[in-house]
């Protein structure tokens, strides 16, 4: 018999899921040195590849992993839906990429301006660092009173 009940079908998704997102932690570690403009849509691509489902059997509305019907019918030749699953892939992948560059550009403008805060404050912190701390050649203050004494020396008043 070749039917699936209600409860297999949902333990496969959850086992595929599990397995998806031990692959996902994994690429996220091997992708972790590389420059962030080219790693995060890496990563990207690889969270669409894994987590998107495509339609299997239309009669009772059953989804599968896009990326392994895909493989299950061009290496096995085992069905027809490999047309579906990677139309499937190619519109997830565009959508993920749509958002993704309106991420991109709204955060773009904010981080620029973080980068020119981070370096007026730099440039604020190296100009006071360069200022000598004390202009007054024989002690006190800048106002003309007496520096304070050394703790553990007494002063004596003169008459």
């Amino acid at each position: 018999m070749d039917t699936m009940t209600e409860n297999d079908y949902l333990t496969a998704w959850g086992l595929y899921a599990f397995a998806a997102l031990g692959c996902l932690l994994v690429w996220f570690r091997m992708t972790r040195w590389i420059w962030r403009w080219l790693r995060e849509p890496l990563r990207l691509l690889m969270v669409v590849l894994l987590l998107s489902p495509t339609i299997v059997d239309p009669v009772k509305e059953q989804f599968a992993p896009a990326v392994a019907i895909t493989a299950l019918d061009l290496v096995l030749k085992v069905g027809n839906n490999a047309w579906r699953a990677i139309s499937d892939l190619f519109m997830y992948t565009m959508i993920a990429f749509a958002v993704y560059l309106v991420f991109v550009l709204i955060r773009w403008p904010i981080e620029r301006a973080a980068k020119a805060r981070r370096e007026q404050k730099a440039a604020v912190a190296a100009q006071v660092a360069a200022e000598p701390e004390d202009d007054e050649p024989f002690g006190g203050d800048r106002y003309g009173r007496p520096a304070a004494p050394v703790s553990g020396m007494r002063v004596e008043p003169r008459l």
